[in-house]
């Protein structure tokens, strides 16, 4: 623990790195916005999960999943959700869709794949059901929510209930109930990352990467007290997408009947997402990597960026 802490420490002190410059905006439906990352090649719109900010998928100069995708013969959009505003308390997961990202779609105004990660995959899902894409990729995205551990269903059950008269009075539930959600799913490997860092040369790459990463990580706006009442009650409790109940602009989302190509990349080593809760829609891609390694890990460009530009550059509709 004395290790972990000397870590912590030294993560709190670390020299920050910029981020990679921002991305115009293309078009903007309410708070959230579609940024452009250029490129020649078919449009992917890459759908994020409300919980964390958007740019795990633009991290880093020299590890971006969107900036090298640009330059390998697609032309990827990013939704920019924002923070929730006021008026919106109400505004659930499903209504995020309706309201924000749909209209961001049509907007584009072009043929677009969808790509959804982590929960943006789950709405990813939803969205494709209103707008055939070209096809639909979704990465460790939950949809059966019974194939997560009834510890980990009941613990955040539990810690909605804690948070729902403070969440209630804010007309949202802070990130920090969810960052203790997954803190709980594996404290082990949470203590050890510090004290792993806590022995790194501060100027290394490692180092750089890490602290980029974390502060990923404890970052992003709350969600609306209806999104996150849909997500532990609905989703999470319920299991509405995985028995086929739930309704995204009036329709029924079976993710197994869209009318355009899916592709699952799911991880057998993810402990966020696991496995067993994977929609299996279409084609499955199973990797090794952990639930963000996956994305920005030291192998992801081989075993994830790469199929996927493939995908994105070959299936048509």
């Amino acid at each position: 623990m004395e290790a972990a802490l000397a870590g912590v420490k030294a993560y709190q002190q670390a020299r920050r790195t910029p981020r990679p410059g921002p991305r115009p905006a293309v078009a903007s439906a309410g708070r959230a916005r579609l940024l452009d990352y250029g490129g020649d090649g078919p449009a992917a719109v890459f759908v994020p999960s409300l919980i964390n900010p958007p740019h795990v998928l633009d991290l880093a100069e020299g590890n971006s999943l969107l900036r090298w995708l640009s330059a390998n013969g697609v032309h990827p959009y990013l939704v920019d959700w924002a923070a929730p505003e006021a008026g919106e308390a109400e505004l659930s997961v499903a209504g995020h869709i309706e309201s924000l990202l749909l209209p961001l779609l049509d907007a584009l105004d072009r043929p677009c794949h969808l790509v959804g990660y982590c929960l943006g995959g789950t709405m990813a899902i939803g969205a494709a059901a209103a707008r055939t894409p070209l096809s639909l990729v979704t990465m460790a995205t939950p949809w059966r929510f019974d194939g997560f551990s009834d510890e980990a269903r009941e613990g955040l059950a539990e810690l909605w209930q804690n948070a729902q008269p403070t969440s209630a009075a804010l007309g949202a539930m802070p990130m920090e109930v969810l960052q203790t959600a997954f803190w709980k799913l594996d404290p082990g490997t949470t203590v050890g990352k510090f004290e792993m860092f806590g022995r790194l040369d501060p100027a290394s790459d490692k180092a750089r990467g890490f602290v980029a990463l974390e502060d990923w990580a404890n970052d992003g706006p709350p969600l609306t007290l209806g999104a996150a009442k849909e997500l532990v009650e609905e989703l999470f409790g319920n299991n509405v997408t995985g028995e086929a109940r739930w309704k995204v602009d009036g329709r029924t989302v079976d993710p197994h009947a869209l009318p355009c190509p899916v592709l699952d990349i799911i991880s057998a080593s993810d402990k966020i997402v696991p496995e067993a809760s994977a929609a299996r829609a279409g084609e499955v891609l199973t990797l090794r990597q952990g639930h963000v390694g996956m994305v920005v890990g030291g192998r992801a460009r081989a075993t994830l960026w790469e199929p996927l530009a493939k995908w994105l550059s070959q299936v048509q509709h």
